[in-house]
């Protein structure tokens, strides 16, 4: 860079006349054009990472920002509990795909040992996980209000299931076997309705809009419930609490996925199954204090008070960006809502973030050719049914969902969640007690269950779950005939219960989200979800007449149920644990085999613009010192403080030192 010479007052050379100041002056002169000189070289920004797809279009992301991608478009937008493995998974597949770029990348053609390669290897390979694991550690405050309301939403599905379970002798005294089995099985009656009705809510409405709707449907039916005045209009509120919790059952894994990273949609899926079987405990230990005569409408009240809270926090509940993107790919208050959940700075990086959901929208609804919808018209979805049955290779995997939705039903799990108290009249003096029990294990089972899921095949979890549920069917009818104790009996059914929520509970859901392309998805959950409320509805509405004709026969039929899945899951149910990392970076390598990647470097890629700077600062002071080492020059600290000599050369910056260091040890003033 060319030295500017002083400007005096008239525009001409001005003349120093004092000659230290002039010596001075060109000294930072020197310093400036070497400082310069290190920018241009030693200072500049690594080369920007591209990629070239076989039609020809560049993409310039990342090696973080295409894993990012990559999880979006594998991950379906629906937020399931137990999806955390499939995550992982994919994480760590990316991971190993992108260090084996980057080291081909820097070490084709050059002469690298194999323990370089391995050690650059690694290093990429953690850089891009922490990066991952970074994604689940930034939660906004929206996203956390948003899945509050969600999980008030589950919460309110769970305390619904239960609440009817205990107060069946307080309420309307006299009631026939008939018209309390129709109170409870109304509950089941709505939801399908509700399920079935969600998705295009949803569309039309927006994810919020809909899930609004959704508490505004809990509190009418609530108010009506606590209201009743006869059996008849607590069947019409059961119906309308039901078919909240169809919408509820359909919105809320909807809207958390749409709001949430990919990293985050596992997690957020367990939050919410939590909160459904807290909320089954909540009403068995409410039933202690409010479960008589005066009370029961008390035990009530819990609904609309929670949705009266829900609708207290609307005002900071965000659209999901994606619905807004795919009404508008322009969308300002997309791209707002996304700077906010992300806790985004720069508009690059919204802009980034708003190509993932483009992308991954477009691949996932690509079956119906309707982007951004959650369901589809009847006659598609028969079209996308009948495709799924037609592909050889999804026809088990469909099959498989359908018997595991219709055995999760009908092993009569509902039974013991609707009428564990009428169960227990006459084996336990409180009957209540039995059901807080079963209430209170069935969430400590919940979370065993998410702790097997990470180790276990989903098949095994199946096997041992039919399997253990039909034993502990067989404990229950023998204690009823009286050949145990009643304690015994009481055992049995917290088993029961247990061996349930490890396998029959969770895997049937989870396999539609983890082992299914992300174009049958959306149908597939919902073909499941009607199903499954359908079969709800006949073990709601059969039961209390199982226990009066059958006596402690009851169970039988559902152990034939389980039996009819135990074998199922032994001969014909495939393995679907999901893909292994090694697998998936297979499945990566050929997806892009006609990709080429330019200037892949994750480790520069990742570090900021300020770290870098500084990193290489830091690089340069280790260079100066150990050549001033060498030269016998470096500075140790063992120089006398009065001596006059030491003082002029720890003042006199070292040759070929940056100007920052020249101002900081006080040679340019």
């Amino acid at each position: 860079m060319p030295i500017v010479p002083l400007k005096g007052g008239d525009g001409g050379n001005a003349v120093e006349t004092d000659p230290l100041l002039t010596q001075k002056r060109q000294h930072a002169s020197s310093m400036h054009n070497i400082a310069a000189a290190k920018t241009d070289t030693e200072f500049s920004r690594p080369p920007k990472s591209y990629s070239v797809s076989a039609d020809g279009s560049i993409s310039y992301l990342t090696p973080v920002q295409l894993g990012r991608h990559e999880l979006y478009e594998a991950i379906p937008f629906t937020a399931v509990f137990g999806l955390q493995r499939k995550e992982r998974n994919l994480s760590r597949a990316f991971a190993s795909y992108a260090a084996e770029l980057d080291v081909l990348e820097h070490t084709t053609g050059t002469d690298v040992s194999d323990h370089d390669k391995e050690q650059r290897r690694s290093k990429a390979n953690l850089l891009i996980l922490d990066e991952f694991e970074h994604d689940k550690d930034i939660v906004s405050t929206p996203l956390i209000i948003a899945v509050l309301v969600a999980a008030l939403s589950q919460f309110s599905v769970g305390y619904n299931t239960g609440v009817m379970n205990a107060p069946e002798h307080v309420i309307f005294v006299g009631h026939s076997t008939g018209s309390w089995s129709m109170a409870v099985a109304a509950f089941a009656i709505g939801g399908p309705f509700g399920a079935m009705i969600a998705g295009a809510l949803a569309d039309k409405r927006g994810r919020r809009g809909a899930l609004l709707i959704d508490t505004w449907t809990f509190l009418l039916g609530g108010v009506i419930q606590t209201c009743a005045l006869d059996m008849f209009s607590l069947i019409i509120s059961r119906f309308i609490i039901g078919f909240a919790c169809g919408l509820s059952s359909v919105l809320v894994p909807i809207y958390l996925g749409e709001l949430a990273p990919p990293t985050l949609r596992g997690m957020l899926g367990t939050l919410t199954q939590f909160a459904l079987v807290i909320g089954i405990m909540v009403a068995n230990f409410m039933a202690f204090p409010f479960a008589t005569l005066k009370l029961w409408r008390c035990l009530f009240a819990m609904t609309p008070l929670i949705a009266v809270v829900q609708l207290l926090m609307a005002p900071f509940l965000l659209e999901s960006p994606r619905w807004l993107l795919n009404r508008d790919a322009k969308s300002k208050r997309a791209r707002f809502i996304i700077k906010k959940i992300r806790g985004l700075r720069y508009d690059s990086e919204v802009e980034t973030e708003v190509d993932h959901f483009v992308a991954a929208s477009k691949i996932q609804d690509d079956s119906t050719g309707d982007a951004g919808t959650t369901t589809t018209t009847t006659t598609s979805q028969n079209s996308v049914v009948y495709q799924m049955f037609t592909d050889k290779k999804v026809r088990m995997l469909v099959i498989s969902t359908l018997v595991l939705q219709i055995s999760q039903q009908l092993s009569g799990i509902n039974a013991v969640f609707y009428y564990s108290n009428m169960f227990f009249d006459g084996v336990l003096s409180n009957p209540t007690v039995g059901t807080t029990i079963v209430g209170g294990v069935n969430v400590l089972a919940t979370y065993v269950a998410l702790l097997l899921m990470d180790s276990c095949g989903r098949r095994t979890l199946i096997l041992w779950s039919s399997g253990g549920m039909l034993l502990c069917v067989i404990v229950i009818v023998l204690a009823l005939l009286g050949y145990f104790s009643n304690f015994i009996a009481l055992a049995g059914v917290i088993l029961y219960v247990s061996f349930f929520e490890i396998g029959l509970g969770p895997i049937p859901w989870l396999i539609v989200a983890e082992m299914f392309d992300t174009k049958y998805v959306a149908t597939a959950m919902s073909v499941s979800c009607q199903l499954n409320w359908a079969c709800n509805f006949i073990v709601g509405i059969i039961f209390p007449y199982l226990n009066k004709y059958l006596g402690p026969y009851s169970f039988v039929p559902f152990g034939v149920v389980l039996a009819g899945c135990f074998i199922f899951a032994l001969i014909w149910l495939p393995e679907t644990q999901g893909t292994t990392p090694a697998e998936l970076q297979a499945q990566l390598s050929r997806k892009h085999s006609h990709t080429v990647y330019k200037n892949f470097d994750v480790q520069n890629s990742i570090a900021n613009p300020i770290d870098l700077e500084w990193r290489l600062a830091m690089d340069q002071i280790r260079q100066e010192e150990e050549a001033a080492m060498k030269e016998g020059r470096y500075n140790y600290g063992f120089s006398a403080i009065d001596d006059p000599a030491a003082q002029v050369n720890q003042l006199a910056p070292p040759d070929g030192s940056s100007s920052w260091q020249a101002t900081m040890m006080g040679g340019v003033k």
